[in-house]
Protein backbone atom coordinates (compact mmCIF):
# COMPACT_ATOMS: atom_id res chain seq x y z
CA UNK A 1 0.00 0.00 0.00
CA UNK A 2 1.19 3.71 -0.65
CA UNK A 3 2.17 5.97 2.03
CA UNK A 4 0.29 8.94 0.28
CA UNK A 5 -2.66 9.91 -1.37
CA UNK A 6 -3.74 12.62 -3.42
CA UNK A 7 -6.56 14.65 -1.83
CA UNK A 8 -8.82 17.45 -3.05
CA UNK A 9 -9.54 20.18 -0.35
CA UNK A 10 -11.63 22.74 0.10
CA UNK A 11 -9.59 25.75 1.74
CA UNK A 12 -12.78 27.98 1.13
CA UNK A 13 -15.12 29.96 -1.14
CA UNK A 14 -13.92 29.41 -4.56
CA UNK A 15 -10.73 27.58 -3.32
CA UNK A 16 -10.27 23.89 -4.39
CA UNK A 17 -6.76 22.38 -3.98
CA UNK A 18 -4.71 19.14 -4.61
CA UNK A 19 -2.58 18.50 -2.12
CA UNK A 20 -0.83 15.36 -0.72
CA UNK A 21 -1.93 13.11 2.50
CA UNK A 22 -1.25 10.20 4.41
CA UNK A 23 -3.21 7.45 3.36
CA UNK A 24 -5.84 6.92 6.15
CA UNK A 25 -5.51 3.29 8.37
CA UNK A 26 -8.70 1.44 8.84
CA UNK A 27 -9.93 0.90 12.95
CA UNK A 28 -10.79 -2.76 14.24
CA UNK A 29 -14.03 -2.51 12.29
CA UNK A 30 -13.29 -0.57 9.81
CA UNK A 31 -12.24 -1.41 5.76
CA UNK A 32 -9.88 0.68 3.70
CA UNK A 33 -11.36 1.06 0.12
CA UNK A 34 -9.62 3.11 -3.02
CA UNK A 35 -11.93 4.96 -3.75
CA UNK A 36 -12.96 4.56 -8.28
CA UNK A 37 -16.02 6.89 -8.47
CA UNK A 38 -17.17 10.09 -6.80
CA UNK A 39 -20.62 11.53 -8.02
CA UNK A 40 -20.57 15.57 -7.74
CA UNK A 41 -23.97 16.71 -5.87
CA UNK A 42 -25.67 20.19 -5.65
CA UNK A 43 -24.38 19.98 -1.79
CA UNK A 44 -20.35 20.62 -3.13
CA UNK A 45 -21.39 23.31 -5.18
CA UNK A 46 -23.20 25.04 -2.51
CA UNK A 47 -20.04 24.55 -0.03
CA UNK A 48 -18.00 25.71 -3.25
CA UNK A 49 -19.68 28.51 -3.69
CA UNK A 50 -21.01 29.38 -0.57
CA UNK A 51 -18.86 27.71 2.00
CA UNK A 52 -22.08 26.46 4.15
CA UNK A 53 -25.68 25.17 4.29
CA UNK A 54 -27.76 26.10 6.57
CA UNK A 55 -26.11 25.41 9.96
CA UNK A 56 -23.33 23.53 8.34
CA UNK A 57 -20.32 26.07 7.94
CA UNK A 58 -16.94 25.22 6.44
CA UNK A 59 -14.67 26.47 9.19
CA UNK A 60 -11.52 24.04 7.87
CA UNK A 61 -10.29 22.81 4.82
CA UNK A 62 -12.71 20.07 3.89
CA UNK A 63 -12.65 16.82 1.21
CA UNK A 64 -16.12 17.42 -0.55
CA UNK A 65 -17.53 14.43 -2.03
CA UNK A 66 -20.09 11.98 -0.86
CA UNK A 67 -21.82 9.77 -3.82
CA UNK A 68 -18.32 7.23 -4.01
CA UNK A 69 -17.42 3.57 -4.86
CA UNK A 70 -14.53 1.97 -4.63
CA UNK A 71 -13.04 -1.49 -3.75
CA UNK A 72 -11.96 -2.81 -0.67
CA UNK A 73 -7.83 -3.01 -0.39
CA UNK A 74 -7.34 -3.70 3.50
CA UNK A 75 -8.99 -4.01 6.38
CA UNK A 76 -8.96 -3.43 10.38
CA UNK A 77 -8.48 -7.07 12.46
CA UNK A 78 -11.95 -7.10 13.81
CA UNK A 79 -13.67 -6.84 10.32
CA UNK A 80 -14.58 -9.54 8.73
CA UNK A 81 -17.74 -9.19 6.31
CA UNK A 82 -15.56 -7.81 3.26
CA UNK A 83 -13.11 -9.70 1.35
CA UNK A 84 -10.46 -7.64 0.11
CA UNK A 85 -10.67 -6.74 -3.60
CA UNK A 86 -14.81 -6.69 -3.32
CA UNK A 87 -15.93 -3.88 -5.33
CA UNK A 88 -18.66 -1.65 -3.00
CA UNK A 89 -20.83 1.02 -2.97
CA UNK A 90 -20.32 3.45 -0.12
CA UNK A 91 -23.24 4.50 1.97
CA UNK A 92 -21.42 8.25 3.06
CA UNK A 93 -23.38 8.69 6.64
CA UNK A 94 -21.85 6.46 9.51
CA UNK A 95 -24.53 7.00 12.40
CA UNK A 96 -23.71 6.14 16.16
CA UNK A 97 -26.08 3.48 16.27
CA UNK A 98 -26.91 3.62 20.09
CA UNK A 99 -29.04 6.78 19.88
CA UNK A 100 -32.41 6.70 20.24
CA UNK A 101 -33.65 7.26 16.38
CA UNK A 102 -30.85 4.67 15.56
CA UNK A 103 -32.85 2.33 17.54
CA UNK A 104 -35.72 3.15 16.29
CA UNK A 105 -34.82 2.72 12.70
CA UNK A 106 -34.24 6.03 11.78
CA UNK A 107 -30.49 6.12 11.56
CA UNK A 108 -30.78 9.06 8.96
CA UNK A 109 -32.18 11.29 11.69
CA UNK A 110 -29.41 10.52 14.17
CA UNK A 111 -27.75 13.63 15.98
CA UNK A 112 -24.37 12.17 15.88
CA UNK A 113 -23.99 11.44 12.11
CA UNK A 114 -20.69 11.33 10.76
CA UNK A 115 -21.50 12.21 6.71
CA UNK A 116 -18.85 12.53 4.44
CA UNK A 117 -18.25 15.61 2.89
CA UNK A 118 -20.34 17.38 5.99
CA UNK A 119 -17.85 19.53 7.75
CA UNK A 120 -16.06 18.88 9.64
CA UNK A 121 -16.29 15.21 8.51
CA UNK A 122 -13.99 14.99 5.14
CA UNK A 123 -15.48 13.19 1.89
CA UNK A 124 -14.29 10.79 -0.71
CA UNK A 125 -12.45 13.67 -3.40
CA UNK A 126 -8.97 11.59 -2.57
CA UNK A 127 -7.99 8.10 -3.54
CA UNK A 128 -8.44 6.13 -0.41
CA UNK A 129 -11.13 6.62 2.80
CA UNK A 130 -11.40 4.50 5.41
CA UNK A 131 -15.20 3.14 6.40
CA UNK A 132 -17.20 0.99 9.13
CA UNK A 133 -17.41 -2.28 6.75
CA UNK A 134 -21.72 -2.87 7.57
CA UNK A 135 -21.67 0.90 5.28
CA UNK A 136 -19.78 -0.64 2.28
CA UNK A 137 -22.13 -2.49 0.20
CA UNK A 138 -20.88 -5.57 -2.22
CA UNK A 139 -22.37 -4.70 -6.02
CA UNK A 140 -22.36 -7.05 -8.92
CA UNK A 141 -20.76 -6.91 -12.08
CA UNK A 142 -23.23 -5.62 -13.58
CA UNK A 143 -23.28 -2.06 -11.57
CA UNK A 144 -20.60 -0.09 -13.43
CA UNK A 145 -17.94 1.28 -11.04
CA UNK A 146 -19.39 5.26 -11.78
CA UNK A 147 -23.35 3.82 -11.28
CA UNK A 148 -22.31 2.45 -7.85
CA UNK A 149 -21.33 5.79 -6.81
CA UNK A 150 -24.54 6.84 -7.87
CA UNK A 151 -26.38 4.50 -5.65
CA UNK A 152 -26.17 7.09 -2.86
CA UNK A 153 -28.81 10.10 -4.99
CA UNK A 154 -30.64 6.60 -6.20
CA UNK A 155 -31.15 5.90 -2.11
CA UNK A 156 -32.80 9.29 -2.04
CA UNK A 157 -35.11 8.82 -4.54
CA UNK A 158 -35.74 4.97 -3.21
CA UNK A 159 -36.62 7.29 0.25
CA UNK A 160 -38.66 9.66 -1.27
CA UNK A 161 -41.01 6.96 -3.21
CA UNK A 162 -41.48 4.61 0.19
CA UNK A 163 -41.82 8.36 2.35
CA UNK A 164 -44.94 9.35 -0.30
CA UNK A 165 -46.20 5.81 -0.22
CA UNK A 166 -45.10 4.93 -4.37
CA UNK A 167 -46.66 1.84 -5.46
CA UNK A 168 -48.88 -0.27 -8.27
CA UNK A 169 -51.11 2.47 -9.69
CA UNK A 170 -49.55 5.38 -8.22
CA UNK A 171 -50.26 8.55 -10.25
CA UNK A 172 -46.76 10.71 -9.60
CA UNK A 173 -45.96 13.98 -10.03
CA UNK A 174 -42.12 15.29 -9.95
CA UNK A 175 -40.92 18.73 -9.93
CA UNK A 176 -37.50 18.81 -10.61
CA UNK A 177 -35.50 17.03 -13.25
CA UNK A 178 -32.27 17.22 -11.95
CA UNK A 179 -30.31 14.16 -11.10
CA UNK A 180 -32.69 13.56 -8.05
CA UNK A 181 -35.39 13.75 -10.19
CA UNK A 182 -34.49 11.47 -12.84
CA UNK A 183 -34.04 8.77 -10.51
CA UNK A 184 -37.05 9.22 -8.47
CA UNK A 185 -38.68 9.34 -12.11
CA UNK A 186 -37.14 6.23 -12.47
CA UNK A 187 -37.62 4.68 -9.04
CA UNK A 188 -41.04 5.37 -9.12
CA UNK A 189 -42.10 3.54 -11.99
CA UNK A 190 -40.03 0.10 -10.94
CA UNK A 191 -42.12 0.49 -7.93
CA UNK A 192 -45.82 0.23 -9.69
CA UNK A 193 -46.72 4.12 -10.54
CA UNK A 194 -48.88 4.03 -13.91
CA UNK A 195 -48.63 7.78 -14.64
CA UNK A 196 -45.47 9.83 -13.90
CA UNK A 197 -45.39 13.50 -15.54
CA UNK A 198 -42.00 15.59 -14.87
CA UNK A 199 -42.02 19.18 -14.66
CA UNK A 200 -38.69 21.34 -15.51
CA UNK A 201 -37.74 24.69 -17.20
CA UNK A 202 -34.66 22.74 -19.22
CA UNK A 203 -36.06 20.64 -22.07
CA UNK A 204 -33.16 18.86 -22.71
CA UNK A 205 -33.58 17.29 -18.93
CA UNK A 206 -36.78 16.63 -19.86
CA UNK A 207 -36.43 14.86 -23.10
CA UNK A 208 -34.02 12.27 -20.97
CA UNK A 209 -36.45 12.30 -18.31
CA UNK A 210 -38.85 10.93 -20.84
CA UNK A 211 -35.93 8.52 -22.24
CA UNK A 212 -36.26 7.06 -18.70
CA UNK A 213 -39.53 6.35 -18.45
CA UNK A 214 -41.77 9.32 -17.62
CA UNK A 215 -44.94 9.08 -19.08
CA UNK A 216 -45.23 12.60 -19.47
CA UNK A 217 -43.30 16.08 -19.01
CA UNK A 218 -44.53 19.95 -18.12
CA UNK A 219 -42.09 22.42 -19.73
CA UNK A 220 -42.89 25.26 -17.17
CA UNK A 221 -41.39 27.76 -18.98
CA UNK A 222 -43.76 27.40 -21.43
CA UNK A 223 -46.89 25.78 -19.74
CA UNK A 224 -48.20 26.31 -16.69
CA UNK A 225 -48.60 23.01 -14.20
CA UNK A 226 -52.27 24.10 -13.52
CA UNK A 227 -52.79 23.89 -17.47
CA UNK A 228 -50.98 20.61 -17.30
CA UNK A 229 -54.98 18.78 -16.24
CA UNK A 230 -52.71 16.69 -14.29
CA UNK A 231 -53.52 15.42 -10.83
CA UNK A 232 -51.41 13.48 -8.84
CA UNK A 233 -51.88 11.51 -6.15
CA UNK A 234 -47.99 12.05 -4.81
CA UNK A 235 -46.24 14.81 -5.45
CA UNK A 236 -42.27 14.21 -5.08
CA UNK A 237 -40.97 18.27 -5.13
CA UNK A 238 -37.11 17.51 -5.91
CA UNK A 239 -36.51 21.15 -7.12
CA UNK A 240 -35.78 22.54 -4.38
CA UNK A 241 -37.60 25.67 -5.75
CA UNK A 242 -40.35 27.26 -3.27
CA UNK A 243 -42.63 27.94 -6.25
CA UNK A 244 -42.22 24.84 -7.57
CA UNK A 245 -43.26 23.19 -4.47
CA UNK A 246 -46.62 25.52 -4.49
CA UNK A 247 -47.50 24.92 -7.69
CA UNK A 248 -46.59 20.83 -6.97
CA UNK A 249 -49.02 21.27 -3.87
CA UNK A 250 -51.86 22.60 -6.06
CA UNK A 251 -52.14 19.82 -8.12
CA UNK A 252 -52.16 17.21 -5.70
CA UNK A 253 -55.59 15.36 -5.56
CA UNK A 254 -58.00 14.34 -2.24
CA UNK A 255 -56.31 12.29 0.22
CA UNK A 256 -52.97 12.90 -1.59
CA UNK A 257 -49.63 12.91 -0.21
CA UNK A 258 -46.76 15.55 -0.30
CA UNK A 259 -42.67 14.78 -0.32
CA UNK A 260 -40.37 17.69 -0.04
CA UNK A 261 -37.02 16.00 -1.53
CA UNK A 262 -35.42 18.93 -2.98
CA UNK A 263 -33.34 21.95 -0.25
CA UNK A 264 -33.77 25.51 -1.85
CA UNK A 265 -35.21 27.99 0.21
CA UNK A 266 -36.06 28.08 3.73
CA UNK A 267 -39.60 28.43 3.53
CA UNK A 268 -42.10 27.73 0.57
CA UNK A 269 -45.88 29.26 -0.23
CA UNK A 270 -48.00 26.76 1.14
CA UNK A 271 -51.22 26.77 -0.12
CA UNK A 272 -53.26 26.05 3.30
CA UNK A 273 -56.62 25.57 2.12
CA UNK A 274 -56.38 23.06 -0.53
CA UNK A 275 -53.96 21.17 2.40
CA UNK A 276 -56.57 21.38 4.72
CA UNK A 277 -60.08 20.64 2.30
CA UNK A 278 -58.13 17.75 0.35
CA UNK A 279 -56.73 16.13 3.30
CA UNK A 280 -53.28 16.31 2.60
CA UNK A 281 -50.58 14.33 4.04
CA UNK A 282 -46.67 16.33 3.74
CA UNK A 283 -43.34 15.64 4.71
CA UNK A 284 -40.10 16.10 4.27
CA UNK A 285 -37.30 13.91 3.61
CA UNK A 286 -33.49 13.81 5.08
CA UNK A 287 -31.53 11.52 3.00
CA UNK A 288 -32.29 8.09 3.68
CA UNK A 289 -32.18 4.68 5.83
CA UNK A 290 -32.12 0.86 4.90
CA UNK A 291 -31.83 1.73 1.00
CA UNK A 292 -29.18 0.36 -0.20
CA UNK A 293 -30.35 -3.49 -0.81
CA UNK A 294 -32.98 -1.66 -2.76
CA UNK A 295 -31.85 0.77 -4.66
CA UNK A 296 -28.37 -1.97 -5.81
CA UNK A 297 -31.48 -4.19 -6.87
CA UNK A 298 -33.00 -1.89 -9.14
CA UNK A 299 -29.56 -0.72 -10.58
CA UNK A 300 -28.40 -4.27 -10.91
CA UNK A 301 -31.27 -5.54 -12.55
CA UNK A 302 -31.43 -3.14 -14.80
CA UNK A 303 -34.50 -1.25 -14.16
CA UNK A 304 -32.74 1.84 -13.12
CA UNK A 305 -30.11 3.17 -16.11
CA UNK A 306 -27.92 4.88 -13.72
CA UNK A 307 -25.10 5.35 -15.93
CA UNK A 308 -27.45 7.72 -18.25
CA UNK A 309 -27.28 9.93 -15.51
CA UNK A 310 -23.06 10.45 -16.40
CA UNK A 311 -22.54 13.71 -18.84
CA UNK A 312 -18.95 14.71 -17.68
CA UNK A 313 -16.02 12.63 -15.77
CA UNK A 314 -12.86 14.87 -14.65
CA UNK A 315 -10.03 13.71 -12.48
CA UNK A 316 -9.17 14.46 -9.03
CA UNK A 317 -6.76 17.39 -10.04
CA UNK A 318 -10.01 18.73 -11.80
CA UNK A 319 -12.61 18.90 -8.80
CA UNK A 320 -13.32 22.68 -9.50
CA UNK A 321 -14.25 22.44 -13.49
CA UNK A 322 -16.79 19.19 -11.93
CA UNK A 323 -18.49 21.63 -9.33
CA UNK A 324 -18.70 24.50 -12.05
CA UNK A 325 -19.36 22.49 -15.37
CA UNK A 326 -23.05 23.15 -14.66
CA UNK A 327 -23.34 26.59 -14.76
CA UNK A 328 -21.11 26.45 -18.16
CA UNK A 329 -23.05 23.60 -20.13
CA UNK A 330 -27.12 23.07 -19.42
CA UNK A 331 -26.99 19.74 -20.79
CA UNK A 332 -24.96 18.62 -17.41
CA UNK A 333 -26.89 15.85 -15.66
CA UNK A 334 -24.15 14.39 -13.10
CA UNK A 335 -20.75 15.31 -13.39
CA UNK A 336 -18.24 12.12 -11.86
CA UNK A 337 -14.89 12.72 -10.26
CA UNK A 338 -12.26 9.34 -10.97
CA UNK A 339 -9.77 9.63 -8.64
CA UNK A 340 -7.53 7.16 -9.88
CA UNK A 341 -7.56 8.15 -13.78
CA UNK A 342 -5.34 11.03 -14.69
CA UNK A 343 -6.99 13.40 -17.38
CA UNK A 344 -5.70 16.29 -19.35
Amino acid sequence: MPEAMKVSVLNGIHEVVTEERAVPEPGPREVLIRVGAVGTCGSDVHYYEHGRIGDHVVRAPLVLGHEPSGVVVARGAEARTLDIGTRVAIEPGVPCSVCAQCKAGRYNLCPDMRFFGTPPIDGAFCEYVVLREDFAHPVPDSISDEAAGLLEPLSVGVWACRKGGVGPGSRVLITGAGPIGLVAAQTARAFGASEVVVTDVNAQRLAVASELGATGTVDVSAQTLADSGFEPDVLLECSGVPAAAGQGIRQVGRAGRVVLVGMGGDEIPLPLAHVQSCELELTGTFRYANTWPTAIALAGTGEILLDRLITHRFGLDEVERALTVAARDPAVIKPVVLPQVARA
